[in-house]
């Protein structure tokens, strides 16, 4: 038949926020935002608002592992993304299929491209991977990646340094690269005292500073998870990873200037591209 749209697929790994603003629902609204067809896997379920997580239960192993096979054996991604993944059990599920122990990934000899989100804390200080997952994450999960997008807090736990200057940020991103091998994307949103919000990606051999105007009187929730997706989505689209990068960021400032109130809290908007 003529005329039917072909979209590619991308694939979330992460955590279900059933206040819509974070997690899969936030990865997935970015997916449809950027024309791409998201599926996910489902790695815990959540309780929370854009306030706090009120508490967390995660899923089994098996079914994680089985969710994944299931995107693999009938819609195979252009590209993944993980997010909050919880448990140590979770990540060694995730790793040990996309390095090939499933029958399904074994049939696609070219692993799509991996952004790992190393969401470690929620905004509002909750433990969202626990400190026997975060080994694993290190060890197994960060070498596979294309490109790892730890906000402030997680690169400093990555690194094991207080980072306070965009000096600090470059010298993260550099550092990350060089112990995992994969590309970084340093979140620098946190930092104190900047009239913008700036990012540094580092991929071996073009380092590029990103910056954004901070947008007076909005307090997010998400925008983590709106970039890793956005980043997930152009490699989906075919894109190289500067260039989607450097989208996503765009991507993600607009999503901001367009946010939207919903009961007391702002939400991100995607559809704002």
């Amino acid at each position: 038949m003529s005329g039917i749209i072909h979209r590619p697929v991308a694939l979330t790994i992460a955590g279900s926020d059933s206040g819509g603003g974070a997690g899969i629902q936030a990865d997935l609204k970015t997916f449809v935002a950027l024309g791409v067809h998201g599926a996910c896997a489902i790695t815990c379920l959540t309780a929370q608002n854009p306030r706090r997580v009120l508490a967390v239960e995660t899923c089994s192993p098996r079914i994680l592992r089985q969710q994944i096979h299931a995107i693999f054996e009938e819609l195979p991604p252009a590209a993944v993304k993980t997010g909050m993944l919880f448990s140590a059990e979770n990540v060694r599920a995730v790793v040990e299929f996309l390095m090939g122990r499933d029958s399904v990934e074994r049939k696609h000899k070219n692993r799509p491209p991996l952004v790992v989100d190393p969401v470690m804390v929620s905004t509002s200080g909750a433990v969202l991977l626990k400190p026997a997952a975060i080994k694993v994450l290190t060890e197994k999960l960060l070498p596979l990646a294309t490109v790892a997008t730890p906000n402030l807090y997680e690169a400093e736990i990555l690194t094991g340094r207080k980072l306070a200057s965009i000096e600090d940020l470059r010298a993260a991103a550099r550092e990350i690269h060089a112990r995992f091998g994969c590309a970084a994307l340093v979140k620098g949103g946190h930092l104190r005292g900047g009239r913008e919000a700036v990012d540094i990606f580092f991929d071996g051999r073009t380092e590029w500073l990103l910056s954004a105007p901070f947008i007076k009187g909005i307090r997010t929730h998400g925008t983590g998870c709106t970039t890793s997706a956005a980043i997930a989505g152009y490699l989906a689209r075919g894109l190289d990873l500067p260039a989607a990068v450097k989208r996503a960021k765009e991507f993600v400032t607009r999503a901001i200037a367009g946010s939207y109130h919903v009961g007391k809290h702002f939400a991100l908007n995607p559809q704002s591209h």
